[in-house]
């Protein structure tokens, strides 16, 4: 196995174990709306659900058109449903539900 990719794996893994474990230990004092520490904090998840989408579709960018076929109806279909619902739980539904559709096309 190369360095490189076990280097990658342990810096990944590294930092996905502090996103989860430093937000639990922090103490932040309750009622404070400003501050950079809330900031990273708040951002931390939306950071992540970017980082994760996007490791999940490059290798579709590439395969067959199919593929991209039920990547584009998967996307779709959650940002519609999100912007209707506001629902996270739905948008994931109805992004698998296309995807699984799209992918017998």
């Amino acid at each position: 196995m190369k360095p490189e990719l076990l280097f990658l794996v342990a810096a990944v893994g590294l930092a996905t174990w502090l996103f989860r474990f430093l937000p639990t230990k922090l103490r932040l004092k309750r009622g404070e709306d400003e501050g950079p520490l809330r900031g990273f904090i708040a951002a931390t998840g939306p950071a992540a659900i970017a980082t994760l989408f996007t490791a999940s579709i490059l290798p579709l960018l590439t395969a067959a058109e199919g593929a991209q076929v039920a990547l584009v109806l998967g996307v779709a279909a959650v940002l519609a449903v999100y912007a209707w619902r506001r629902s996270v739980v739905m948008a994931t539904l109805a992004g698998a539900f296309a995807y699984g559709l799209g992918s017998l096309v």
